[in-house]
């Protein structure tokens, strides 16, 4: 029953070429039998996944679709006839003539979209000629100055090395806020001129532009883009140029003189603070300001509001919590009991604000570095429906910070390929119905025939806006099965269904692209061929989807209780798929597809997604956001982490997730997703303390110290948000990042079984041989 924990996550690109991954790869053909297949049809998508990935270059031309209602691209599984020049539509069966321009197409000359390897191609979709350049993006960074002098002297650091990395034609803007928020006029640069909003009340969109000289008969605020980066710019004192938004966003190459000016000029907010009180701090008022001064820009402008936040709001707006320190900051237990008085408020605050961005198309990234809560959970709206990015650390000079913050600038082999402006449509077979999409983007509501009556997460609608999306940033979405009666009779059943992910995006380097990616996969009679289920199960994306699904229930339900759901949602899983005789649980076992499915559960039930006890909403709300926009690889590491045991005897190998794996004379390296833990063994720390690793007769040990930091610096080099490291030793205070994440089969009430040199977890939790136990035992019953 047990399987070695790490081995989910050793295999090369589990994604395939088309980056789709199904919790089954063979689909029941009724409702009934995909109900007793427990975990719901649904796929994990990454839709602009590196471009390496692809088997063919861009196509330099638009897609052909299929006739209305179906508007499906042609694809490799379409069926061709050459002679008559007729494709004819896998997904609704329609015949349709290929246009005048592929005339030439014949058997031995066949357009790239219908080669079998290209299931996934990418279009560039060229504007009308003379249409102008598309408007390069725009990065308005929002600066908390309500921090103490060594946190801004961090900001500014990072700011620093961020302009520095940005293109040349990228807009940069500056709002600073503390009491009150202070817009910068960076055009302006003879002295430094400032439009400052109260911070008390809440400002509107046409207010903000009608006082920033951007409404009325001027509008749209980028009076066309006539003034185009490399074309002739005036200068901020010309009336021309300040007709427009160009007087607060300018070029990269033409404002880093006055920006770092700026920032050298910056100070802690001014505000006196008095005794037993916070510093008050208008968040809500900032972010509304650099959202109604983006919406002056010409529309289909990329752009980005990057806010820094070093603590809670308590003024105006999106208040999380009221200036009296004797007030503490909502906790879990206050939004069960309904004693938040200011979460709702705050929540519908930024739900104004996220249909505002989405309706521009532009992005709030929220870097929190503070010791205390900043309001993430009441954020979380804005942030999720516009593809934000979020990091939160504990201080702006902590790595995480740092490394986090200077990775979205990069170029390169780290480049996470910030793309803006996407939308994605799901076309399928008639047979399949799309319920619903968890993940960082917002519903288009295009209703149609292809909507399911259950709707889980953004449903009810074929299409989703995705104002940014990144190379890793992945949607999950559910099917439901919903044959016609045509399809259910015996000689018109189709053996294959189609599903096609068809997502427009404009990329990192401005041009328009739409990358198709149609997928094919068995139907299947699940009453009769239950072997077929069991092999096409991906037993990694069903624990992710399930997460997914249950943080999803357990944020819209009240009285939801997660643990019980999973229980008993395994326990019919293994009964319908395990091989056993009736009430005799030595007899149970599982097939390879489903042996490491018990262990995901156990391991989502023990984490932060489900047991949000210790965790404060704010941490709650980022964990869930990483968990429902990172790849199933990654989401993998977040719920079960993987384990790496370092030693002289063997080579670094995977090692169980279990207390049992701490040896004296062993390192290990655990990859929690959200922290790297090097964990030094007694033996080992002790001979580090004596200095040994620096004695030339000891190389072999100074290898050993020095492979896990290897290891764990491949691995922080790789992801976003840069996890924590921590590096600690057995009995020390920090092993807590260790212990905590381990199966509890050693405790204090075995401590006398313990080998010498071992551990033992101080808990009451049950461990994983009896969670196994109990659930062979249930699953047998008759």
């Amino acid at each position: 029953m047990a399987a070695d924990p790490s081995a989910a996550a050793v295999s090369a690109d589990p994604d395939g070429p088309d980056a789709v991954r199904f919790t089954w790869n063979a689909w029941p053909r009724s409702k009934v039998e995909a109900s007793r297949c427990v975990v719901p049809l649904a796929a994990s998508v990454c839709p602009v996944r590196s471009p390496e990935s692809l088997a063919s270059p861009p196509l330099p031309y638009p897609p052909l679709r299929c006739k209305p209602p179906c508007s499906a691209v042609l694809n490799p599984f379409a069926r061709v006839d050459y002679a008559a020049k007729i494709w004819i539509c896998p997904l609704c069966f329609s015949r349709n003539h290929f246009p005048p321009h592929y005339a030439g197409i014949s058997e031995n000359n066949v357009p790239a979209e219908l080669f079998t390897q290209c299931s996934t191609v990418e279009y560039l979709v060229a504007g009308a000629p003379g249409s102008p350049a598309p408007p390069p993006p725009v990065f308005l960074f929002v600066i908390d100055t309500c921090i103490i002098e060594e946190e801004l002297e961090y900001v500014k650091l990072s700011m620093r090395k961020a302009v520095a990395l940005l293109p040349e034609h990228a807009l940069v803007g500056l709002v600073t806020f503390g009491t009150q928020v202070h817009l910068h006029e960076l055009g302006f640069s003879d002295l430094s001129k400032i439009y400052v909003f109260r911070g008390t009340k809440e400002i509107f969109k046409e207010q903000i532009l009608d006082q920033l000289g951007l409404s009325g008969a001027g509008r749209p605020g980028f009076p066309k883009m006539t003034q185009q980066p490399g074309g002739q710019h005036v200068n901020g004192m010309h009336p021309s140029a300040t007709a427009g938004v160009n007087r607060f966003l300018l070029p990269v190459s033409e404002c880093e003189c006055t920006l770092s000016t700026l920032l050298d000029e910056l100070q802690p907010d001014q505000w006196p603070v008095e005794s037993g009180n916070r510093a008050i701090r208008c968040t809500g008022v900032a972010l509304s300001v650099a959202a109604g001064l983006l919406g002056a820009c010409m529309p289909g402008t990329g752009a980005r509001i990057i806010a820094l936040l070093g603590g809670p709001c308590t003024e105006g707006p999106g208040v999380i919590v009221s200036k009296d320190l004797s007030e503490p900051v909502r906790s879990h237990k206050d939004l069960d009991k309904d004693a938040a008085p200011h979460f709702q408020k705050a929540v519908k605050f930024y739900d104004g604000l996220a249909k505002q961005l989405v309706s521009q198309g532009h992005v709030l990234d929220v870097f929190a570095s503070a010791l205390d809560q900043v309001g993430l959970a009441e954020m979380k709206l804005a942030i999720e429906r516009t593809g934000g990015l979020v990091v939160l650390s504990e201080s702006f000079g902590h790595s995480v910070f740092k490394d986090s913050f200077k990775r979205i600038f990069e170029g390169g082999e780290h480049s996470l390929g910030l793309s803006f402006n996407g939308t994605l449509e799901i076309n399928c077979s008639k047979d399949i119905k799309v319920q619903g999409v968890i993940g960082p983007c917002t519903s288009l509501e295009k209703k149609g025939g292809l909507c399911a009556d259950t709707v889980v997460g953004q449903g009810n609608t074929t299409a989703w806006k995705m104002c940014g999306l990144d190379r890793n940033t992945s949607f999950t979405v559910f099917f439901d099965v919903s044959p016609s009666e045509r399809s259910s009779q015996p000689g018109h059943q189709n053996p294959d269904l189609y599903v096609q992910f068809v997502t427009s995006y404009q990329h990192p380097e401005g041009q328009i692209r739409t990358r198709v990616s149609t997928v094919s996969r068995k139907w299947v009679d699940g009453s009769t061929n239950t072997e077929e289920l069991v092999e096409g199960f991906d037993q990694e994306t069903a624990a992710v989807v399930l997460a997914r699904y249950i943080s999803l229930k357990m944020e819209i339900e009240e009285e939801f209780d997660a643990t019980r759901w999973l229980d008993r949602s395994l326990i019919r899983l293994c009964s319908r798929f395990g091989d056993y005789r009736k009430d005799d649980p030595s007899s149970f076992s599982l097939h390879s597809n489903f042996s490491l499915f018990p262990q995901f559960m156990f391991n989502l039930r023990r984490s932060q997604f489900v047991q949000v006890f210790n965790n404060s909403p704010d941490e709650t709300a980022y964990f869930r956001m990483l968990l429902n926009r990172e790849s199933i690889t990654n989401s993998v590491a977040m719920i079960q982490p993987s384990l790496i045991s370092f030693s002289f005897d063997s080579p670094p190998s995977p090692v169980f997730l279990d207390v049992a794996s701490i040896a004296a004379d062993r390192i290990l390296l655990l990859d929690a997703y959200f922290s790297v833990v090097i964990f030094h063994g007694m033996t080992i720390a002790q001979w580090r303390n004596m200095c040994y690793h620096n004695q030339p007769e000891h190389q072999q040990f100074a290898q050993l110290l020095q492979a896990p930091q290897e290891e764990a610096q491949v691995i922080i080099n790789g992801r976003f948000p840069v996890p924590r490291l921590v590096v600690c030793d057995q009995h020390g205070s920090q092993a807590r990042f260790l212990l905590a994440k381990l199966n509890p089969s050693a405790t204090y009430n075995s401590a006398h079984d313990v080998p010498p040199g071992s551990d033992i977890i101080f808990t009451d939790d049950v461990s994983f041989q009896v969670f196994c136990e109990h659930l062979q035992r249930l699953a047998v019953q008759s």
